[in-house]
């Protein structure tokens, strides 16, 4: 593997946000001849895969500004600095849905862009969920519906591209296996 590998001469920082920093790294490639890197360091994300008690999966449906449209996704948020990700899982179900729960199952970890981008999203699976006495926050700048779909309305969503993201797809992706195994 490492003949594969690219070694960085330097790093320079372009621009730190609330979410991300964007980094220009120049980059020793295998072959000996440089290049550039544009590399984006996320803190990482979850995201819930959340059933209720009557079989349907909790989405929440929210204007996403970089597609310039309304999409249905899974519960998810980032990390918060020295917050694990199963307390993030928690908190961002409690505060885009209005439920929580006591048990989380982490099914896998994937980075969602490893052109570009260091972002490590950790998903979860819940079937345990309770409703909240009094609903969590959202942040400030989130607008959210909360949207409770089964899993062939989810496929639909999928082909009509009102589910557009990977976390989502594969969410529903995973529990049509989850039910097909069961048969």
């Amino acid at each position: 593997m490492n003949h594969l590998k690219e070694t960085t001469k330097s790093s320079e920082k372009l621009f730190s946000g609330r979410i991300i920093d964007l980094y220009l790294e120049e980059v020793e490639l295998p072959n000996g001849k440089t290049s550039t890197r544009e590399i984006i360091k996320h803190p990482g994300a979850v995201a819930v895969i959340a059933i209720t008690k009557e079989n349907k999966i909790v989405m929440v449906q929210q204007y996403r500004k970089a597609m310039e449209r309304v999409l249905v996704e899974i519960p998810a948020g980032k990390l918060e600095k020295g917050e694990s990700p199963e307390v993030t899982a928690k908190r961002e179900l409690e505060e885009e849905t209005g439920y929580t729960t006591d048990s989380l199952q982490h099914l896998i970890s994937f980075y969602t862009s490893p052109g570009f981008a260091d972002e490590l999203v950790h998903l979860y699976f819940t079937e345990e969920l309770q409703i909240l006495t009094e609903k969590a926050e959202l942040d400030e700048d989130e607008f959210v519906d909360v949207l409770e779909v089964t899993l062939e309305e989810a496929q639909q969503m999928i082909d009509d591209q009102r589910i557009f993201d990977a976390k989502t797809a594969y969410a529903v992706q995973y529990l049509q296996l989850k039910l097909a195994l069961q048969k």
